[in-house]
């Protein structure tokens, strides 16, 4: 059956294993790119998102319309449950992806959402950093050392040479492991670190992906000329950046409204240390070329990276794409 037959025979239901097979982190960094890079232009509407709280979680509803090699439509909803692996051993993030044709509405894929979410993340700070790092920037710490943890650096790998890696985790174990799985053979040494300040001052770049919701990097803890992406605060309970610093900093966010309302911007916001007007650009902005990166190599540059739904059309749409071509998936009827 052609591509073109097989996209016109009901849903495709794609499982974490077929998307985990579909998208690397080569391809999801290009395509977040151009993702971004639309958004720059003004040639796709900004996205939307909805935040709804219950006992011991949040949903998170994200939607965007994009034109990759048609135009897509993505409406994602994930739930985010810290407390799950401890309790019932379920993941923390769960949840599924609707991708459907935004020139007649019809939908073409459900898939699981929770793999997607985590390799754009990744795939937004590897974008980030090319425009924000240092040229010269090859040590690397890692701030919480989980799954993300893990996509960040193969991420920033992409982009930057990194020759040495330092990973932090409150949890001792995790960052042991870390540096464990990540063996000299991937071209840098890694190294488990116990002393966070002590690290920050000899990094160049600091990715922050915790789930705190008390600062992990205050004024004063890094150095002139790092580069921070704080990944982490994607709502408003959580907090990574103290706003003192954040102040400091050079801030470029992925959308102004929802980093004003959820990301660490809103902390500095609402302490009062910031305005809006502070913020100097959308990562959107400095991939159009509308507004430079880096400026100086003693600026402290910040990525505050919430995650919006562009990242999650550009990816799924790859996604897509490559299982029509691959016969990859499961085809469901949703209407007769």
């Amino acid at each position: 059956m052609s591509a073109a037959s097989h996209a016109d025979v009901g849903v495709l239901l794609l499982a974490r294993s077929d998307i985990e097979r579909l998208l690397d982190l080569d391809t999801c960094v290009a395509a977040v790119e151009r993702a971004f890079q639309s958004l720059g232009e003004e040639r796709c509407a900004a996205p939307r998102s909805l935040g709804l709280h219950v006992d011991g979680g949040v949903f998170h509803v994200k939607a965007a319309v994009l034109a990759a090699e048609r135009l897509y439509f993505a409406a994602k909803v994930n739930g985010n449950f810290p407390s799950n692996p401890p309790r019932n051993g379920l993941p923390t993030v769960q949840g599924t992806l609707v991708l459907a044709d935004a020139a007649n509405g019809r939908p073409l894929a459900v898939m699981d959402s929770a793999s997607i979410t985590t390799v754009r993340t990744g795939a937004a700070t590897a974008v980030a950093a090319r425009h924000l790092a240092r040229r010269d920037a090859r040590v690397v710490t890692i701030v919480g050392c989980g799954v993300q943890g893990r996509v960040q650096l193969d991420a920033l790998r992409r982009v930057i040479p990194i020759e040495r890696v330092l990973a932090y985790d409150r949890d001792g174990c995790r960052s042991d492991l870390f540096a464990s799985e990540h063996p000299a053979g991937h071209d840098c040494e890694i190294v488990a670190v116990e002393d966070l300040k002590s690290a920050l001052q000899s990094s160049d770049v600091v990715v922050t992906c915790t789930s705190s919701r008390e600062p992990v990097l205050r004024a004063g803890d890094v150095r002139a000329g790092t580069f921070i992406a704080a990944v982490g605060a994607d709502n408003p309970e959580k907090s990574e950046i103290d706003p003192g610093l954040m102040m400091r900093c050079t801030v470029v966010v992925d959308d102004l409204d929802q980093c004003s309302q959820c990301g660490d911007l809103h902390h500095a916001l609402d302490t009062g240390v910031m305005a809006v007007t502070d913020v100097h650009a959308t990562l959107g902005a400095l991939v159009a070329g509308r507004k430079p990166g880096r400026t100086r190599d003693d600026e402290i540059t910040l990525f505050d990276s919430t995650g919006i739904a562009v990242q999650d059309v550009a990816a799924a749409a790859v996604v897509y794409e490559r299982a029509l071509a691959s016969g990859t998936g499961t085809r469901s009827a949703l209407a007769d």
